[in-house]
């Protein structure tokens, strides 16, 4: 990574992070399931899935996942319409505000044998 003049940052693979922009942190939902020997983890505010072989893993492998994820979008300039497309609403102080999760649950399905 190197930091140059203009505010930018350059990555390794190439992509192009604006350090000048404003950012925020924000909560968001994480569902962590365990599938088989691996876990599994999911947000559906960015719609991004990982997995690892444990829960230290797998959230860090997660965050990395989000962080490219965002880089690209804010490289290729989509960063706007991606993450409107995905519900995320724009605030005029706090930068974006993600969906509201409105329902976390089991819910009972019948499956086919």
């Amino acid at each position: 990574m190197q930091n140059s003049s203009n505010g930018r940052t350059c990555f390794a693979n190439g992509s192009v992070h604006n350090t000048r922009m404003k950012s925020s942190y924000q909560n968001i939902p994480v569902t962590i399931l365990r599938e088989g020997k691996r876990f599994v983890a999911h947000t559906p505010v960015f719609d991004i899935s990982t997995s690892g072989k444990t829960q230290k893993e797998v959230k860090k492998r997660l965050q990395e996942a989000i962080n490219i994820f965002l880089e690209e979008v804010e490289a290729a300039g989509t960063l706007d319409e991606v993450l409107g497309d995905l519900g995320w609403q724009k605030a005029k102080r706090a930068g974006w505000k993600p969906p509201v999760e409105v329902s976390h649950q089991i819910e009972k399905v019948l499956i086919p044998a």
